[in-house]
């Protein structure tokens, strides 16, 4: 979730009643309903907000720089626990290294929910890496998936730029509401009308997709899907979630015991992440890594950063948990790679606190200048 230079101030126009939306179908719906998907519904209900407004479709990232933090993510220890992030699909390959025993993925946008929830029917139908960025693209998925699991993402890449697009997705899209149907999520014509016009994207767009935001057309700097998939950190090494088999099953695992829960909230917000902090000790855990995009941004231009600080410091945490984020040309002088608009940096979670109690980040070029 990043924006260019120019990009419209988020504007938070809440609409009220998703929470009573969410809540309303968690009353029993029959023997049909599982006692997981209820537990699965039960938990977005209880930790989200009402939704906001933010102007981009965010159906994948625009931070071609989002692996560059893996090597230091490995080298700080960071494994295991609770993770927390926002946006689209980037959230996986952070999860697919760090392994953690559950992931939270929060977005101002209900709109963010209701993709995850089509990331969610498509690992339920695949079995494979193969299989789910073919029903992910609207391609036919080769006759033998199997045979695909010690493919490299170039291999993937060339499989599903050689194969036409789905002409008609009635069938697909029919896979995708009985998918829907197992979550317990209460969902509206209009939000299954919006899960299919994304899925849709996808698949006329195929791997050219790009980050789009409202009113205008892409940047050229923004990453395609192709370049997100085969995008390496600073040493060459592909650590994208669908570059191995390995990864791919293990966010596939997570996605099927319902632990990769969507939330509908603001970080600076009262109810999601305090909501999410409550549930985390209930369990037992505590926090690996919190993505944040450039969301910190925003906060500082809407003045709830100190908010998001209270938020965040409620959150239990070992002494390893970091926090991600991604900084843009233009904002801030940041250290970028050559041919890359963006950075992405971890500072721990721990000396982000602190540094905001002790009045060393008072904005967020005093924020992104640290090192």
């Amino acid at each position: 979730m990043s924006f260019p230079v120019a990009a419209t101030r988020r504007r938070l126009i809440y609409a009220a009643g998703v929470v009573a939306l969410l809540a309303a179908g968690i009353r029993g719906t029959g023997q049909t309903q599982t006692r997981t998907a209820s537990t699965f519904a039960a938990r977005i209900a209880q930790l989200s907000e009402p939704s906001g407004f933010f102007d981009t479709d965010n159906l994948i990232s625009n931070e071609k720089s989002y692996l560059q933090v893996i090597p230091a993510l490995q080298q700080a220890g960071v494994s295991g626990g609770a993770y927390i992030g926002v946006g689209p699909d980037q959230n996986f390959s952070y999860i697919a290294r760090i392994h953690p025993t559950i992931a939270f993925i929060v977005d101002v946008r209900r709109d963010n929910l209701l993709l995850h929830l089509l990331f969610k029917s498509l690992f339920a139908e695949a079995a494979t890496r193969i299989e789910y960025v073919s029903l992910l693209f609207g391609r036919a998925p080769p006759p033998r998936p199997a045979e695909w699991t010690t493919a490299a993402a170039p291999q993937l890449v060339a499989y599903i730029d050689g194969q036409p697009a789905m002409s008609a997705t009635r069938a697909l899209d029919a896979r995708v509401d009985a998918r829907l149907a197992t979550f317990g999520v209460p969902l509206s014509a209009q939000d299954r009308a919006t899960i299919h016009g994304f899925h849709h994207r996808f698949i006329d767009a195929g791997l050219r997709l790009k980050f789009e935001s409202t009113g205008r057309s892409p940047r050229s700097y923004y990453p395609t899907y192709r370049d997100l998939l085969l995008e390496t950190d600073r040493q060459g090494h592909r650590w994208n979630y669908l570059a191995a088999e390995e990864d791919f099953a293990f966010v596939r695992g997570l996605e099927q015991r319902d632990l990769v829960i969507p939330v509908v909230g603001n970080l600076s917000g009262p109810t999601a992440l305090t909501a999410i902090a409550r549930l985390m000790r209930a369990r037992g855990d505590r926090l690996s890594a919190f993505y944040t995009s450039n969301v910190e941004f925003y906060l500082f231009g809407d003045g709830t950063f100190p908010r998001f600080m209270e938020n965040l410091d409620r959150l239990p945490r070992g002494g390893h948990a970091v926090v991600i984020r991604s900084v843009f040309g233009g904002f801030t002088a940041i250290d970028t790679a050559p041919g890359y608009y963006s950075a992405s940096v971890v500072q721990p979670v721990d000396d982000l606190v602190r540094g905001f109690a002790s009045g060393r980040y008072r904005s967020y070029s005093s924020l992104t200048s640290a090192r």
